[in-house]
């Protein structure tokens, strides 16, 4: 299953206190190493994000879940479309890092049979539904849920992913339309990818809208079956 953006979410750890410091009693905190806060940020993000109620997560509360000063978030980020833009990277890394090691393995375990581009796409549709539901945050920024209102670069960029998902499908099942002899495979790939697109879609969305009760990969084989004939 893919993993979650799984970095610890508690402060630094604290350094031994100096002898100087159990004198008067103070505490002396560990400098974060480099760019262990960053993390921190971003993974504080995508957890308040997980909140049902979708509200809109602002640099105060942020702040206020980390303990630190909104300024000491602006050192690490210029602006919170930067921090969701950190958010986005680390779905577009793991996403297409693990659309690529499907498609190779595929390619190995069934290569030139008739059905290798169903199987790749069933399989790269599985992966994102087990992804969404491993981070829920994360399903809310692929959404746009959790983009309203924000710079409008992020949304086109999460379009852009999910076009590249569709692209991707459509080269898997052209492929797989070429070996089984398809009069179009263009076409037949372009028409199927579309529908599979907006399926995934259409998943993340119920997951989001549900507070995440209704998860996506509800009934999918039994879907996929029916979509892919």
């Amino acid at each position: 299953m893919p993993d979650a953006l799984n970095l610890p979410l508690e402060s630094p750890d604290r350094a031994p206190a100096q002898p100087d410091a159990l004198a008067s009693g103070e505490k002396v905190r560990k400098r974060p190493k480099p760019g262990e806060r960053r993390v921190q940020i971003l993974q504080a993000l995508a957890s308040m994000l997980e909140q049902p109620s979708g509200e809109r997560v602002t640099t105060a509360a942020l702040a206020a879940r980390l303990d630190v000063s909104e300024a000491a978030l602006y050192r690490h980020f210029a602006s919170k479309a930067q921090m969701f833009e950190g958010l986005i990277e680390f779905i577009e890394q793991t996403v297409f890092s693990l659309v690529n090691q499907i498609v190779e393995r595929e390619q190995v375990v069934a290569d030139g049979a008739a059905d290798l581009g169903a199987r790749q796409a069933v399989k790269i549709i599985a992966m994102l539904m087990q992804f969404a539901e491993k981070n829920p945050g994360m399903a809310r920024v692929m959404v746009g849920d959790a983009l309203v209102f924000e710079n409008e670069r992020l949304i086109a960029r999460m379009n852009q992913f999910f076009d590249k998902i569709e692209a991707t499908l459509k080269q898997c099942l052209r492929d797989g339309a070429a070996v089984d002899a398809s009069a179009t495979p263009t076409v037949d790939a372009q028409v199927r990818a579309s529908v599979l697109s907006a399926f995934v879609g259409g998943r993340l969305q119920r997951f989001v809208r549900s507070g995440y009760k209704r998860l996506p990969s509800e009934h999918l084989d039994a879907s996929l079956r029916l979509l892919l004939g």
